[in-house]
């Protein structure tokens, strides 16, 4: 096989895990499951790698109906709803009437993925910032977790949730940080999830801020299709390779995969409210 053929397949599907796990973000959309059945039938490979649950994750309104859509067809997968925010230059009324209308659904489980980045230049600053407060505010009125994307926006992302005051529960989603600001957002509350560059040995202060974050505050996901973990790094990903994270995640770490899986799906379950969704 040439390497650009390899880098059009899926990975090999890893043995089961030892224990139930959950994969905190993904789009299952741009994993190109569009129908019940190619949703289902992606479910059906993570279950069959130990991963239980899915939270699929919208980025733009007509991915935020499709989630919670696809969120009924299959009793493994959640939603979250929100407009990313580099599609925030735009942001309207209409978009914001159907957000509060959808994040009421009982299969959604967050606000997300809201936030901001500074590395594409989509949306000016200033339109992010404003977006981003309404997706605080509306996270708090409706009692769900807000999912923060956060790339190259650290110190905003921080003040802006210092200045509206931040919900009950946030989660870092994919977290981009090093130690330091991990440990500034571990003392803060919130939630830090990992995606498959913790497992790229050149994610230096990723892996840091992993290793120190305690398990009652770390989440693992995959951002499918993006970030495939080691050793697959540049073909496509799914919620299955969650797996291949929890494993490079628990050898850094230093815990048994059990454990880790235990521990990550537990705080999944407190963050998310699987039994009430």
């Amino acid at each position: 096989m040439s390497k650009r053929d390899r880098k059009r397949e899926l990975p090999p599907v890893p043995e089961a895990l030892p224990a139930p796990a959950v994969d905190a973000h993904t789009h299952l959309d741009a994993c190109g499951a569009k129908t019940a059945d190619e949703v289902r039938a992606v479910v059906d490979r993570a279950q069959s790698a130990g991963v239980g649950r899915v939270v699929t994750v919208a980025d733009d309104i007509a991915s935020a109906e499709w989630a919670v859509e696809a969120s009924t067809w299959d009793d493994r997968v959640f939603a979250a709803v929100a407009l990313h925010p580099t599609r925030t230059a735009d942001f309207g009324d209409a978009d914001r009437g159907v957000l509060e209308r959808l994040v009421d659904h009982p299969r959604v489980v967050a606000v997300g993925e809201t936030g901001l980045d500074y590395y594409w230049d989509y949306s000016p600053p200033e339109p992010q910032q404003e977006a981003f407060r309404w997706h605080i505010d509306l996270a708090k009125r409706s009692g769900k977790p807000l999912m923060i994307h956060d790339r190259e926006a650290h110190e905003d992302i921080l003040r802006i949730l210092d200045e509206e005051g931040a919900p009950e529960t946030v989660v870092f989603h994919c977290f981009s940080g090093d130690g330091e600001f991990a440990r500034r957002c571990v003392d803060a509350g919130y939630v830090l999830s990992f995606a498959g560059t913790a497992t790229f040995r050149n994610a230096r202060g990723v892996r840091e801020a992993v290793a120190l974050v305690p398990v009652e505050q770390l989440l693992v996901e995959t951002d499918a299709p993006f970030l495939t973990p080691h050793p697959y790094r540049g073909q496509p990903n799914e919620p299955y390779c969650v797996n291949y994270t929890l494993r490079g995640i628990a050898e850094l770490r230093g815990m048994s995969l059990e454990e880790l899986v235990v521990a990550t799906t537990t705080t999944a379950e407190r963050t998310f409210g699987f039994d009430q969704a």
